[in-house]
Protein backbone atom coordinates (compact mmCIF):
# COMPACT_ATOMS: atom_id res chain seq x y z
CA UNK A 1 0.00 0.00 0.00
CA UNK A 2 1.12 3.06 -0.99
CA UNK A 3 1.71 6.03 1.59
CA UNK A 4 -0.79 8.32 -0.37
CA UNK A 5 -3.52 5.69 0.02
CA UNK A 6 -2.57 5.44 3.80
CA UNK A 7 -2.49 8.44 4.47
CA UNK A 8 -5.70 9.56 6.17
CA UNK A 9 -7.45 13.08 4.66
CA UNK A 10 -9.09 15.50 7.50
CA UNK A 11 -11.96 17.51 6.64
CA UNK A 12 -9.20 20.61 6.38
CA UNK A 13 -6.65 18.21 4.55
CA UNK A 14 -5.65 21.10 2.09
CA UNK A 15 -5.54 25.18 2.97
CA UNK A 16 -8.62 25.85 0.73
CA UNK A 17 -10.78 23.16 1.77
CA UNK A 18 -12.50 25.76 4.71
CA UNK A 19 -12.70 28.38 2.04
CA UNK A 20 -14.99 25.87 0.12
CA UNK A 21 -16.73 24.56 3.34
CA UNK A 22 -17.98 28.09 4.06
CA UNK A 23 -19.14 28.84 0.95
CA UNK A 24 -21.29 25.53 0.73
CA UNK A 25 -22.87 25.58 4.13
CA UNK A 26 -23.37 29.28 3.29
CA UNK A 27 -25.41 28.74 0.08
CA UNK A 28 -27.08 25.90 1.45
CA UNK A 29 -28.10 27.17 5.22
CA UNK A 30 -29.09 31.14 3.21
CA UNK A 31 -31.64 28.92 0.11
CA UNK A 32 -32.59 26.87 2.72
CA UNK A 33 -34.07 29.68 4.82
CA UNK A 34 -35.80 31.40 1.40
CA UNK A 35 -37.23 28.04 1.13
CA UNK A 36 -38.40 27.87 5.03
CA UNK A 37 -39.11 31.31 5.34
CA UNK A 38 -41.70 30.83 2.22
CA UNK A 39 -42.78 27.62 4.02
CA UNK A 40 -42.97 29.51 8.00
CA UNK A 41 -44.67 32.42 6.64
CA UNK A 42 -47.48 32.14 3.92
CA UNK A 43 -50.20 32.18 6.11
CA UNK A 44 -49.25 35.51 7.51
CA UNK A 45 -48.37 37.05 4.15
CA UNK A 46 -52.26 35.64 2.97
CA UNK A 47 -53.20 37.35 5.96
CA UNK A 48 -52.03 40.51 5.50
CA UNK A 49 -51.46 40.87 1.91
CA UNK A 50 -53.10 38.45 -0.17
CA UNK A 51 -50.25 36.81 -1.57
CA UNK A 52 -48.35 33.94 0.19
CA UNK A 53 -45.27 34.60 -1.38
CA UNK A 54 -45.08 38.59 -0.28
CA UNK A 55 -42.56 38.03 2.51
CA UNK A 56 -40.46 35.10 0.64
CA UNK A 57 -40.44 37.44 -1.70
CA UNK A 58 -38.73 40.41 0.55
CA UNK A 59 -36.14 37.47 2.17
CA UNK A 60 -34.94 36.71 -1.47
CA UNK A 61 -34.59 40.69 -2.47
CA UNK A 62 -32.57 40.55 0.99
CA UNK A 63 -30.10 37.47 0.07
CA UNK A 64 -29.31 39.40 -3.44
CA UNK A 65 -28.48 42.50 -1.17
CA UNK A 66 -26.44 40.46 0.82
CA UNK A 67 -24.65 38.21 -1.59
CA UNK A 68 -23.17 41.70 -3.52
CA UNK A 69 -22.47 43.28 0.18
CA UNK A 70 -20.42 40.41 1.18
CA UNK A 71 -18.68 40.31 -2.46
CA UNK A 72 -18.01 43.99 -2.09
CA UNK A 73 -16.55 43.05 1.63
CA UNK A 74 -14.36 40.08 0.31
CA UNK A 75 -13.06 41.73 -2.39
CA UNK A 76 -12.11 45.46 -0.06
CA UNK A 77 -8.48 45.34 0.20
CA UNK A 78 -6.56 45.16 3.60
CA UNK A 79 -6.08 48.59 4.28
CA UNK A 80 -9.25 49.87 4.13
CA UNK A 81 -10.71 47.66 6.55
CA UNK A 82 -8.92 49.32 9.56
CA UNK A 83 -9.89 52.92 8.96
CA UNK A 84 -13.18 51.00 9.15
CA UNK A 85 -12.38 49.99 12.62
CA UNK A 86 -11.38 52.98 13.68
CA UNK A 87 -14.95 54.62 12.91
CA UNK A 88 -16.72 51.82 13.93
CA UNK A 89 -17.61 53.00 17.56
CA UNK A 90 -18.63 56.17 16.52
CA UNK A 91 -21.20 54.50 13.73
CA UNK A 92 -22.43 51.83 16.19
CA UNK A 93 -23.44 55.07 18.52
CA UNK A 94 -24.90 57.14 16.16
CA UNK A 95 -27.11 54.72 14.58
CA UNK A 96 -27.78 52.87 17.96
CA UNK A 97 -29.26 56.56 19.27
CA UNK A 98 -31.66 57.04 16.18
CA UNK A 99 -34.44 54.48 17.19
CA UNK A 100 -34.83 57.07 20.04
CA UNK A 101 -35.25 59.69 17.81
CA UNK A 102 -39.10 60.57 17.41
CA UNK A 103 -40.10 60.08 14.09
CA UNK A 104 -37.20 57.86 12.81
CA UNK A 105 -37.73 54.96 15.49
CA UNK A 106 -39.98 52.20 15.11
CA UNK A 107 -41.10 49.95 18.14
CA UNK A 108 -41.65 46.40 17.50
CA UNK A 109 -42.59 44.21 19.26
CA UNK A 110 -42.29 46.26 22.54
CA UNK A 111 -38.63 46.84 21.45
CA UNK A 112 -37.76 50.27 20.07
CA UNK A 113 -34.70 49.02 18.24
CA UNK A 114 -35.59 50.04 14.83
CA UNK A 115 -35.07 52.86 12.40
CA UNK A 116 -38.06 53.72 9.60
CA UNK A 117 -38.20 55.98 6.23
CA UNK A 118 -41.37 55.25 4.47
CA UNK A 119 -41.40 51.69 3.57
CA UNK A 120 -37.86 51.20 4.61
CA UNK A 121 -36.77 49.71 8.22
CA UNK A 122 -33.32 48.89 9.36
CA UNK A 123 -31.88 47.30 12.90
CA UNK A 124 -29.03 49.23 13.84
CA UNK A 125 -28.04 46.50 16.46
CA UNK A 126 -27.72 44.01 13.81
CA UNK A 127 -24.73 46.00 12.42
CA UNK A 128 -23.35 46.80 15.62
CA UNK A 129 -22.32 43.64 15.90
CA UNK A 130 -20.17 43.41 13.06
CA UNK A 131 -18.68 47.00 13.84
CA UNK A 132 -17.75 46.52 17.12
CA UNK A 133 -16.22 42.64 16.65
CA UNK A 134 -14.37 45.31 13.80
CA UNK A 135 -13.23 47.92 16.70
CA UNK A 136 -12.38 45.34 19.79
CA UNK A 137 -10.18 43.50 16.87
CA UNK A 138 -8.00 47.01 15.99
CA UNK A 139 -7.93 48.04 19.81
CA UNK A 140 -6.87 44.54 21.03
CA UNK A 141 -3.95 44.41 18.11
CA UNK A 142 -2.98 47.83 18.96
CA UNK A 143 -2.78 47.21 22.87
CA UNK A 144 -0.93 43.47 22.54
CA UNK A 145 1.73 44.90 25.00
CA UNK A 146 -0.70 46.68 27.41
CA UNK A 147 -0.28 44.79 30.67
CA UNK A 148 -4.41 45.39 31.03
CA UNK A 149 -6.31 46.58 27.86
CA UNK A 150 -9.30 46.40 29.37
CA UNK A 151 -9.66 50.18 30.59
CA UNK A 152 -9.88 51.17 27.30
CA UNK A 153 -12.30 49.07 25.65
CA UNK A 154 -14.65 48.16 28.49
CA UNK A 155 -15.95 51.99 28.31
CA UNK A 156 -16.64 51.92 24.46
CA UNK A 157 -18.43 48.02 24.67
CA UNK A 158 -20.47 49.53 27.71
CA UNK A 159 -22.12 52.47 26.09
CA UNK A 160 -22.90 50.55 23.15
CA UNK A 161 -24.43 47.47 25.11
CA UNK A 162 -26.38 50.47 27.05
CA UNK A 163 -28.04 51.94 23.46
CA UNK A 164 -29.28 48.61 22.40
CA UNK A 165 -30.55 47.80 26.23
CA UNK A 166 -32.15 51.36 25.78
CA UNK A 167 -34.29 49.90 22.86
CA UNK A 168 -35.06 46.86 25.38
CA UNK A 169 -32.90 44.33 23.21
CA UNK A 170 -31.78 42.39 25.59
CA UNK A 171 -31.02 39.33 23.36
CA UNK A 172 -28.59 41.51 21.14
CA UNK A 173 -26.99 43.36 24.04
CA UNK A 174 -26.10 39.55 25.34
CA UNK A 175 -24.74 38.16 22.20
CA UNK A 176 -22.45 41.92 21.84
CA UNK A 177 -21.43 40.87 25.62
CA UNK A 178 -20.33 37.24 24.50
CA UNK A 179 -18.90 38.38 21.37
CA UNK A 180 -16.60 40.94 23.33
CA UNK A 181 -15.60 37.93 25.77
CA UNK A 182 -14.97 35.23 23.50
CA UNK A 183 -12.41 38.56 21.57
CA UNK A 184 -10.34 39.11 25.21
CA UNK A 185 -10.07 35.34 25.52
CA UNK A 186 -8.33 34.77 22.67
CA UNK A 187 -6.50 38.00 22.83
CA UNK A 188 -4.74 36.34 26.16
CA UNK A 189 -6.54 38.56 28.98
CA UNK A 190 -6.30 36.25 31.79
CA UNK A 191 -9.43 34.00 32.84
CA UNK A 192 -9.59 35.63 36.09
CA UNK A 193 -10.66 39.13 34.19
CA UNK A 194 -13.10 37.02 31.87
CA UNK A 195 -14.69 35.37 34.51
CA UNK A 196 -15.46 38.34 36.68
CA UNK A 197 -16.82 39.86 33.58
CA UNK A 198 -18.83 36.73 32.62
CA UNK A 199 -20.45 37.49 36.24
CA UNK A 200 -21.43 40.72 35.92
CA UNK A 201 -22.85 40.00 32.50
CA UNK A 202 -25.22 38.00 34.43
CA UNK A 203 -25.59 39.86 37.37
CA UNK A 204 -26.65 42.73 34.74
CA UNK A 205 -29.07 40.53 32.92
CA UNK A 206 -30.52 38.95 36.26
CA UNK A 207 -31.23 42.72 37.33
CA UNK A 208 -32.69 43.50 33.81
CA UNK A 209 -35.14 40.67 34.18
CA UNK A 210 -36.20 41.03 37.33
CA UNK A 211 -36.58 44.54 36.40
CA UNK A 212 -39.18 44.13 33.66
CA UNK A 213 -42.61 42.54 33.72
CA UNK A 214 -42.56 40.86 30.46
CA UNK A 215 -38.79 39.48 30.83
CA UNK A 216 -39.82 37.98 34.33
CA UNK A 217 -42.68 36.35 32.73
CA UNK A 218 -40.71 34.99 30.08
CA UNK A 219 -37.94 33.16 32.54
CA UNK A 220 -40.86 32.31 34.98
CA UNK A 221 -42.28 30.29 31.96
CA UNK A 222 -39.32 29.03 29.89
CA UNK A 223 -38.85 25.98 32.55
CA UNK A 224 -42.67 25.21 32.46
CA UNK A 225 -44.78 26.59 29.58
CA UNK A 226 -47.40 23.82 29.60
CA UNK A 227 -48.10 24.81 32.95
CA UNK A 228 -52.22 26.58 32.84
CA UNK A 229 -50.76 29.67 34.11
CA UNK A 230 -48.19 29.51 31.76
CA UNK A 231 -49.54 28.48 28.73
CA UNK A 232 -52.40 31.12 28.08
CA UNK A 233 -49.47 33.97 28.70
CA UNK A 234 -45.65 34.02 28.55
CA UNK A 235 -45.33 30.36 27.89
CA UNK A 236 -47.25 30.39 24.97
CA UNK A 237 -45.19 30.76 21.94
CA UNK A 238 -42.92 27.85 23.69
CA UNK A 239 -45.26 25.37 24.41
CA UNK A 240 -46.21 25.55 20.42
CA UNK A 241 -42.87 25.49 19.57
CA UNK A 242 -42.57 22.21 21.34
CA UNK A 243 -45.29 21.08 20.08
CA UNK A 244 -43.96 21.73 16.51
CA UNK A 245 -41.18 19.63 16.89
CA UNK A 246 -42.75 17.34 18.88
CA UNK A 247 -45.42 16.50 16.12
CA UNK A 248 -42.67 16.22 13.58
CA UNK A 249 -41.06 13.06 14.69
CA UNK A 250 -37.97 11.81 13.28
CA UNK A 251 -39.40 13.16 9.73
CA UNK A 252 -41.46 15.47 9.71
CA UNK A 253 -45.15 15.70 8.97
CA UNK A 254 -43.60 17.35 5.09
CA UNK A 255 -42.40 20.68 3.98
CA UNK A 256 -45.09 23.00 4.06
CA UNK A 257 -48.03 20.76 5.91
CA UNK A 258 -46.80 22.16 9.52
CA UNK A 259 -49.73 23.72 11.70
CA UNK A 260 -48.84 25.48 13.97
CA UNK A 261 -47.57 28.21 12.29
CA UNK A 262 -51.39 28.81 11.12
CA UNK A 263 -51.69 31.37 13.88
CA UNK A 264 -50.75 29.10 16.74
CA UNK A 265 -46.84 30.02 16.51
CA UNK A 266 -46.31 33.61 16.83
CA UNK A 267 -43.05 34.92 14.60
CA UNK A 268 -42.70 31.38 12.93
CA UNK A 269 -40.99 32.62 10.10
CA UNK A 270 -38.53 34.78 12.39
CA UNK A 271 -37.62 33.79 15.90
CA UNK A 272 -38.88 30.56 16.24
CA UNK A 273 -38.41 29.09 12.51
CA UNK A 274 -36.49 26.25 13.65
CA UNK A 275 -39.42 24.84 15.00
CA UNK A 276 -41.05 24.76 11.89
CA UNK A 277 -37.95 23.14 10.59
CA UNK A 278 -38.69 20.59 13.08
CA UNK A 279 -41.97 19.95 12.68
CA UNK A 280 -41.97 19.90 8.93
CA UNK A 281 -38.25 17.99 8.23
CA UNK A 282 -38.50 16.38 11.47
CA UNK A 283 -35.35 15.16 13.66
CA UNK A 284 -33.15 14.61 10.32
CA UNK A 285 -34.00 18.31 9.52
CA UNK A 286 -33.03 19.49 12.24
CA UNK A 287 -29.94 17.78 12.57
CA UNK A 288 -29.11 18.34 9.59
CA UNK A 289 -28.95 22.08 10.15
CA UNK A 290 -27.21 21.69 13.49
CA UNK A 291 -24.68 20.04 11.48
CA UNK A 292 -24.58 22.94 8.48
CA UNK A 293 -23.94 25.28 11.04
CA UNK A 294 -21.30 23.09 13.43
CA UNK A 295 -19.08 23.17 10.18
CA UNK A 296 -19.03 26.54 9.22
CA UNK A 297 -18.60 27.31 12.64
CA UNK A 298 -15.32 25.04 13.00
CA UNK A 299 -14.11 26.29 9.39
CA UNK A 300 -14.36 30.04 10.67
CA UNK A 301 -12.14 29.18 13.64
CA UNK A 302 -10.22 27.28 11.38
CA UNK A 303 -9.33 30.36 9.67
CA UNK A 304 -9.46 32.02 12.32
CA UNK A 305 -6.07 29.42 13.21
CA UNK A 306 -4.23 30.00 10.07
CA UNK A 307 -4.73 33.61 10.15
CA UNK A 308 -0.97 35.64 10.75
CA UNK A 309 -2.24 38.81 11.62
CA UNK A 310 -3.45 39.69 15.13
CA UNK A 311 -6.93 41.88 13.17
CA UNK A 312 -7.37 39.31 11.53
CA UNK A 313 -7.46 36.66 14.40
CA UNK A 314 -9.60 38.44 16.40
CA UNK A 315 -12.24 39.42 14.41
CA UNK A 316 -12.38 36.33 12.97
CA UNK A 317 -13.04 34.51 16.22
CA UNK A 318 -15.43 37.36 16.77
CA UNK A 319 -17.70 36.30 13.54
CA UNK A 320 -17.20 32.75 14.64
CA UNK A 321 -18.83 33.27 17.96
CA UNK A 322 -21.22 35.87 17.03
CA UNK A 323 -22.38 32.57 14.62
CA UNK A 324 -22.25 30.03 17.41
CA UNK A 325 -23.37 32.62 20.48
CA UNK A 326 -26.60 33.19 18.18
CA UNK A 327 -27.33 29.81 17.13
CA UNK A 328 -28.00 28.51 20.88
CA UNK A 329 -29.70 31.31 22.48
CA UNK A 330 -32.41 30.85 19.15
CA UNK A 331 -32.27 27.30 19.27
CA UNK A 332 -32.34 27.39 23.30
CA UNK A 333 -35.42 29.57 22.97
CA UNK A 334 -37.22 27.24 20.58
CA UNK A 335 -36.51 24.30 22.62
CA UNK A 336 -37.20 25.88 25.88
CA UNK A 337 -33.74 25.42 27.16
CA UNK A 338 -33.75 29.44 28.23
CA UNK A 339 -35.80 31.99 28.19
CA UNK A 340 -37.36 33.76 24.75
CA UNK A 341 -34.19 35.94 23.86
CA UNK A 342 -35.78 37.22 20.56
CA UNK A 343 -32.60 36.43 18.35
CA UNK A 344 -32.92 35.35 15.25
CA UNK A 345 -31.49 31.90 13.49
CA UNK A 346 -28.29 33.32 11.31
CA UNK A 347 -28.78 32.78 7.36
CA UNK A 348 -32.83 31.33 8.02
CA UNK A 349 -34.53 33.56 9.94
CA UNK A 350 -36.32 36.28 7.80
CA UNK A 351 -35.27 39.33 7.92
CA UNK A 352 -33.04 41.99 6.39
CA UNK A 353 -31.31 43.42 8.94
CA UNK A 354 -30.16 40.18 10.02
CA UNK A 355 -29.02 38.89 6.64
CA UNK A 356 -27.07 41.28 5.50
CA UNK A 357 -24.87 41.84 8.54
CA UNK A 358 -24.30 38.48 8.47
CA UNK A 359 -23.08 38.45 4.87
CA UNK A 360 -21.19 41.52 5.25
CA UNK A 361 -18.62 38.98 8.24
CA UNK A 362 -19.13 35.96 5.68
CA UNK A 363 -17.52 38.54 3.08
CA UNK A 364 -14.82 39.23 5.79
CA UNK A 365 -14.24 35.79 6.53
CA UNK A 366 -13.49 35.09 2.42
CA UNK A 367 -11.62 37.97 1.94
CA UNK A 368 -8.69 36.76 4.75
CA UNK A 369 -8.66 33.45 3.09
CA UNK A 370 -8.32 35.11 -0.59
CA UNK A 371 -5.39 37.16 0.60
CA UNK A 372 -3.83 33.98 1.48
CA UNK A 373 -0.76 32.60 -1.00
CA UNK A 374 -1.59 29.16 -0.35
CA UNK A 375 -5.37 28.89 -1.09
CA UNK A 376 -5.55 31.47 -4.15
CA UNK A 377 -2.43 29.10 -5.74
CA UNK A 378 -5.13 26.02 -4.54
CA UNK A 379 -8.09 27.75 -6.09
CA UNK A 380 -6.32 28.73 -9.27
CA UNK A 381 -5.09 25.06 -9.64
CA UNK A 382 -8.02 23.62 -9.33
CA UNK A 383 -9.90 25.87 -12.26
CA UNK A 384 -7.10 24.58 -13.93
CA UNK A 385 -7.97 21.09 -13.22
Amino acid sequence: MSSRSGTKKSLFSTPASAYYLILGTVSILSVFGVVMVLSASSVRAMNESGNSFAIAIRQVVYLGISIFLAWLAMNLKERLWVPQARLALIASIFFLLLPQVPGIGISVGGNTNWIGFGGFSLQPSEFAKFAMILWCALMMRNLQESVNPLPKLLPGMAIVMALILVGKDLGTALVVGGIFLSVLFVAGISIKRILLLSAVLIIGAIILIASNQTRLNRFAAFSNPFSEENYKSAGWQQAHSIMGLASGGAFGTGLGSGKQKWGSLPEAHTDFIFSVIGEELGLLGTLAVLSLYALLILAIFRVAIRANKPFDKYVLVGIGSWIAIQVVMNIGSVISLMPVVGVTLPLISYGGSSLISTFLAIGYVLGVMKRDPAIIEEIRNRKVK
